[in-house]
């Protein structure tokens, strides 16, 4: 992520000298730092070493079409929201349209003028400069959350498992893209209510008063109000009140209970407690898969857990067990 006072990296790649210099003149007159590419190849090796703020892709380039890199970069989900520019012929509608298709931001035509690229590269620089705030503060909100599992050796690792093993789960469950995402973001911070829990309470390793229950069953709501003020996290925030809540309305913060608990929330928590179960605690010792299936199995028949969500989160587990998630592989014993 860039720092605030420098100037912004650009990444031009163009096979045609001329337009490829007169694109970098341009751009240094304005200030910004311009890093140059003449094929494919080379700009996608620069696009890794520099991490660019903004590319200028020529379409037609040796080696790797400009569309290509462009698909590449939109298909990542940690480099998707780096503007790309096409430049393409005047009457290049084919190319327009597949750059439609792989995710680009915006079009130049050749010849390209200055104030036409001036404009759209200080207009795509401010919405990539919004984006970077976006980063910046959920990557304080992560650091947060990961202080918080980092206070329990127990618990190393468990964020990061959650996340990934619930996105997998999301995927099988054909959930949206933006589902999936938030599963992601949930996996790390749906916990993150429990830094107003004190440690004599997170980390005690017997069983909680009742008086402490009350306090531990808080952090779900506490969550949610950290977390809120990020407009991103609208889809986030429901699995962060409610991975506690029962099928049977019996769990917490607010007791309800089927269809109005967010299947985002329900599968969560069924990956949670299968990591909670095959992992050590100060409380008990780790339980081994088939364990923890059939503990969970029980679960599902008092009507705490989503039948439908454990079936394919088993499902899925069992038909990787040999080459199954790495993030699981620690845990599952």
């Amino acid at each position: 992520m860039r720092c605030i006072d420098m100037p912004a990296t650009i990444l031009i790649a163009d096979d045609h000298e001329a337009s490829l210099a007169g694109l970098e003149a341009l751009l240094q007159l304005e200030g910004y730092q311009v890093i140059c590419a003449r094929d494919g190849e080379t700009a996608l090796a620069e696009f890794v070493r520099v991490k660019p703020d903004l590319l200028l892709l020529d379409v037609d380039m040796p080696n790797i079409r400009g569309t290509e890199i462009c698909r590449r970069i939109k298909n990542n989900p940690e480099t998707m929201l780096i503007p790309v520019v096409l430049i393409t012929g005047l009457t290049a509608v084919q190319d327009r349209i597949l750059g439609i298709e792989v995710g680009a931001d915006d079009f130049l035509s050749k010849p390209v003028g200055r104030e036409q690229l001036i404009a759209r590269v200080r207009s795509l620089l401010r919405l990539k400069a919004f984006t970077d705030e976006l980063e910046r503060a959920e990557a304080v909100l992560y650091a947060l959350a990961r202080s918080i599992e980092g206070k329990d050796p127990y618990t190393f690792g468990h964020c990061e498992r959650l996340a990934e093993v619930s996105a997998q789960l999301g995927q099988r469950m054909v959930l949206s893209a933006e589902e999936i995402k938030a599963l992601r973001r949930a996996g790390i911070v749906h916990d993150i209510g429990k830094v107003a829990v004190p440690d004599s309470i997170l980390l005690k390793p017997g069983r909680l008063t009742p008086t402490e229950q009350k306090v531990m069953r808080q952090h779900p709501i506490v969550g949610e109000q950290i977390c809120a003020p990020l407009k991103s996290f609208h889809l986030v925030l429901p699995i962060i009140r409610h991975h506690h809540e029962k099928m049977d309305g019996s769990g917490y913060p607010d007791g309800i209970k089927g269809d109005q608990i967010p299947v985002t929330a329900r599968i969560l928590q069924v990956v949670d407690i299968f990591d909670a179960l095959t992992t050590q605690r100060p409380y008990k010792c780790a339980f081994s898969s088939d364990e923890s299936f059939a503990i969970m199995k029980k679960e599902v028949k008092k009507g705490w857990l989503d039948s439908s969500v454990y079936v394919t989160f088993e499902a899925m587990m069992l038909s990787d067990a040999k080459h199954g998630p790495k993030v699981l592989a620690a845990s599952a014993h």
